[in-house]
C-alpha cells in the first residue's frame, strides 16, 4: 500500500509507534524508527529483524536542532528520501494541579509540542524537495475532551491539533498533507498493567465494548499515509470506540 514509501516515527520502540512501524513495514514501506535510548531502539530492530534491509533506528533528542537535522540527513543518504513524517513521542501526566511543577509542564509541552514543531520544520524542506509529503501527529481523545488532573497533557494535545490544521493550510501548496489521529483508551503497558476493577469501568463507558489496540491506532496512520486519504489534510481523526474520558 504504502510502495516504498520512506516513514519517519518517532517514538517508535513500543506501542503504537512500534505497531505502527511494523504495519507500515509489511505494507512496503522503509521504516526509520526514533527512540529515546540506543538499547530501546536496537531491541525493537531486533523484534523487527525479518525487515533489516528496509529500517533504520535512531536516537536522537528530539529537542536537539543538530540532532534532529542530523539524524532526517542520515535518513535522506540511506533511502534517498522521507515521504511519511509521524509525531508519536509523548509523554503524560495526571499530577493535580496542586502539585503540578512548572518543571513538570516544561517537560510535558518540551516533548509533545516543541519536539513535535522542530521535526516537522526540519523535514518540511525533504518533503518540498520531492514534491510533497506527508506529515501525521500523534493527539489524544483528551485534546477534545479534557482530563480531570494533569493540566499539561492536554494543554499539549490541543497544541498537537492546533499545529497540525495550521500547518496543513500552510503546507497544502506545496502538496503536503497534515493529519493527526487522537487515540481514546488503548491497550499500552500503562492501560494493561491497571487492575481489573480499574479498566472495567473504562470499559463500561466505551460503546464499542473494549479498550483499544496499538494496532488499532495503527491502521487510522496507514490509512492517512496512504493514497487513499489523498484529499484528507486538517483532520483530527479520533479512534476512540466512542469512548469519552
Amino acid at each position: 500500500m504504502l510502495n516504498g514509501s520512506v516513514a519517519v516515527i518517532t517514538g517508535a520502540t513500543r506501542g503504537i509507534g512500534f505497531a505502527t512501524a511494523k504495519l507500515f513495514l509489511e505494507n512496503n514501506a522503509k521504516v526509520v524508527i526514533f527512540g529515546s535510548k540506543e538499547e530501546s531502539v536496537n531491541k525493537a530492530l531486533d523484534k523487527l529483524s525479518e525487515y533489516k534491509d528496509n529500517i533504520l533506528g535512531m536516537y536522537p533528542n528530539l529537542n536537539s536542532e543538530n540532532e534532529v537535522a542530523d539524524a532526517f540527513k542520515k535518513v535522506v543518504d540511506k533511502f534517498g528520501k522521507i515521504d511519511i513524517l509521524i509525531n508519536n513521542a509523548g509523554i503524560s501526566s495526571s499530577t493535580p494541579l496542586d502539585n503540578y511543577t512548572y518543571e513538570e509542564f516544561s517537560k510535558i509541552m518540551d516533548l509533545n509540542v516543541n519536539a513535535m514543531f522542530l521535526c516537522t520544520k526540519l523535514v518540511v524542506p525533504y518533503m518540498k524537495e520531492n514534491g510533497g509529503g506527508v506529515i501525521l501527529n500523534t493527539s489524544s481523545m483528551v485534546s477534545i475532551y479534557g482530563q480531570s488532573a494533569g493540566v499539561g497533557y492536554p494543554t499539549s494535545k490541543f497544541a498537537v491539533n492546533g499545529m497540525t490544521k495550521s500547518l496543513a493550510r500552510e503546507l497544502g501548496k506545496y502538496k503536503i498533507r497534515v493529519n493527526a489521529v487522537a487515540p481514546g483508551v488503548i491497550n499500552t503497558d500503562m492501560v494493561s498493567s491497571l487492575p481489573k476493577e480499574v479498566i472495567a469501568p473504562i470499559i463500561a463507558g466505551i460503546p464499542l465494548g473494549r479498550i483499544g489496540e496499538p494496532e488499532d491506532i495503527a491502521n487510522a496512520f496507514l490509512y492517512l499515509a496512504s493514497p487513499m486519504a489523498s484529499f484528507v489534510t486538517g483532520e483530527i481523526l479520533s479512534v476512540d470506540g466512542a469512548g469519552r474520558a
